[in-house]
């Protein structure tokens, strides 16, 4: 792994609080609105159902990367009874803690490096949650699960439903030439905008995408105790739209997975 002699968890943190304030102009109001309507949920289907299927009514839910906590916030909505986001980016934290204010929701929301989030919360969380681009993001993947295995409770589920790994082989938007190896191992470096909802170009933060296989992921959650009880690939785009143009495709390609594994208990 080479970074240039640079904190990548430092680096990504700071490219994420300068995103913030496109996301808020883009769309934090419609958020902030549509938490207003009791019991919204942002959640799609697929996450929705795996959720009601961990039986969330009545748990303790913890998120990883929570970002705004739209979707800690919508898993309470759901019936959890507990609602932890944890985040690097404090300037997210402010809008999740505004989004929680307009749901009439009570959420706590932690400012923090994921994988430094204070002892008080190990063993506290019937489901510890991960969605949607957060493995990349993470240098170390064997760290980050053994958080996410230290804050379940026994018998607690880990549920992960993210981008699929193999769509990282291909250039966003460009789905005729395969141009990376799947098993490459040098982060992505990269100034792009990070600004996914309304797409305003900026020169960014020098920040860092690991690509994690699936037998990394699988494995590592094996590894901190984790037993797999579930896993599901789908042909779904669940990240950023210049994703779409590899759904619908003839020679179909898996874009997106949900899996769930198991503490012991």
């Amino acid at each position: 792994m080479t970074t240039d002699g640079n904190d990548p968890v430092e680096a990504n943190r700071k490219a994420w609080d300068q995103a913030a304030p496109y996301h808020r102009a883009n769309r934090h109001a419609d958020l902030l609105s549509r938490f207003a309507e009791p019991g919204y949920s942002c959640l799609d289907d697929i996450a929705t159902e795996r959720l009601r299927a961990l039986g969330v009514q009545g748990k303790a839910l913890a998120q990883l990367c929570c970002n705004n906590g739209r979707e800690v916030l919508s898993a309470r909505n759901l019936g959890a009874a507990r609602g932890v986001g944890f985040d690097q980016a404090a300037a997210f934290i402010v809008q999740a803690q505004e989004l929680a204010a307009a749901a009439s929701v009570d959420c706590e929301f932690v400012a923090t490096d994921v994988n430094r989030i204070a002892a008080d919360y190990d063993g506290a969380f019937d489901i510890v949650m991960v969605t949607i681009g957060v493995f990349g993001w993470m240098p170390d993947l064997n760290r980050f699960l053994g958080t996410a295995a230290r804050l379940l409770k026994p018998g607690g589920c880990f549920f992960a439903y993210e981008q699929h790994p193999i769509v990282e082989i291909y250039e966003p938007g460009e789905p005729e030439e395969a141009l990376y190896s799947y098993f490459r191992r040098e982060p992505f470096v990269e100034t792009e905008s990070l600004d996914y909802y309304g797409n305003a170009q900026y020169e960014a933060e020098t920040h860092y995408w690991f690509h994690h296989t699936l037998a990394d992921i699988l494995t590592g959650c094996i590894g901190h105790g984790l037993a797999i009880e579930h896993f599901q690939e789908y042909p779904n785009n669940i990240s950023s739209a210049n994703m779409d143009v590899f759904e619908n495709r003839t020679a179909q390609l898996p874009l997106s997975y949900s899996l769930v594994a198991r503490k012991a208990g």
